[in-house]
């Protein structure tokens, strides 16, 4: 049924839909009235979805949940420092025994160590930017410089990278074949029956 009301002296009429368009006289006041359609029925809301979280960031909220639980209970590895929400900038500390730089021919032993891992826009895409911010003896480490970048993937997790950092500074891996530290390249090709100067295990039991 169809309810509306005369445009003239506002009486209301009750009409089957079927009358839909036809027009007639009102009988109070003579006013000339159409009979109008039927309202169709309101359509529901359409959901607003969700704004899309962008890739990268996505990235760098599952990496800040992973170094924290890969790490919490580590004696060997523990994340000192984080920059940006979620973090662009970690600083990580090694309880491992690794090497500097000595006063003579030979490197020293040095049992804690420092690192900075800067993840960049590029990043996942390429490497974070790795460097010791502590003295290191290393064929692939210089003082601007950990080479990782030859052996990253996007799917690397970083809590895996730092590890692998780790076993850098431990010598339980190098390349002397294309060094960064040259000198240190030499001593370790002299030395290799003297690696790793720490054969611990360091990666987490969560990993």
């Amino acid at each position: 049924m169809i309810t509306f009301a005369c445009g003239g002296c506002g009486r209301s009429f009750t009409i089957a839909e079927s009358f839909t368009g036809r027009r007639a006289r009102c009988k109070t006041c003579g006013t000339i009235v159409t009979v109008p359609p039927t309202e169709p029925a309101a359509l529901p809301p359409m959901p607003i979805a969700p704004p899309k979280i962008p890739l990268r960031l996505r990235r760098l909220q599952s990496d800040a949940i992973q170094m924290t639980e890969a790490f919490a209970g580590s004696e060997l590895i523990r994340v000192v420092g984080a920059t940006g929400d979620p973090p662009e900038v970690y600083r990580v500390e090694y309880a491992v025994r690794g090497l500097q730089p000595g006063e003579g021919k030979d490197p020293i032993e040095r049992d804690d160590h420092l690192v900075e891992l800067q993840l960049t826009s590029e990043y996942p895409r390429l490497s974070p930017r790795c460097r010791m911010l502590t003295p290191v003896f290393h064929p692939n480490i210089d003082e601007a410089t950990i080479c990782v970048g030859d052996h990253w993937t996007a799917g690397e997790r970083l809590a895996a990278l730092v590890v692998r950092i780790g076993e850098m500074i431990a010598y339980q891996a190098y390349n002397i074949r294309s060094p960064l530290n040259a000198e240190a390249a030499m001593w370790a090709d002299l030395n290799a029956h003297k690696f790793p100067i720490d054969s611990r295990n360091l990666h987490p039991a969560e990993m």
